[in-house]
């Protein structure tokens, strides 16, 4: 079987590099094939990325607690750029301050991203989801 693509990264001006390692280890290590473009990364290199390298999903980190601004819009540029469909992660810290994780959850279901993590969330929850969403299991 082909190993499925992921665009992963730390978007906007996040310069949280070492949680975006082991997540790129470990989606290497359950057989995916990894595009990271490391931290600082902007919407257009996300879909850029993904367009060139066909991905099969987007994972957003974002830790500085400025995601939501950072994600809005991610969902209409990649229907735009001829990626409509492809499943959108996010996780981290996504807001400032302590907010309710449903009500963050909500937002960002409603700027089109189709899974949410709260902080601390482990990474093998993801690929879970991911490897559900792709059809790999």
């Amino acid at each position: 079987m082909d190993k499925k693509t992921v665009v992963i990264g730390v978007i906007g001006a996040d310069a949280h590099a070492v949680g975006n390692k082991i997540i790129d280890l470990t989606l290497n290590n359950e057989g995916f094939h990894v595009v990271n473009l490391g931290v600082m990364v902007s919407q257009e290199e996300y879909i850029e990325a993904a367009v060139e390298t066909n991905a099969d999903a987007i994972l957003v980190s974002s830790l500085y607690g400025h995601g939501e601004i950072d994600c809005m819009g991610l969902r209409q540029k990649c229907d735009e750029a001829g990626l409509k469909g492809i499943p959108l992660f996010v996780g981290g810290n996504l807001v400032v301050g302590k907010q309710n994780f449903e009500d963050v959850k909500a937002r960002f279901k409603a700027m089109g991203f189709d899974f949410v993590y709260p902080p601390s969330t482990p990474i093998e929850d993801t690929i879970k989801d991911l490897k559900r969403v792709l059809k790999m299991e």
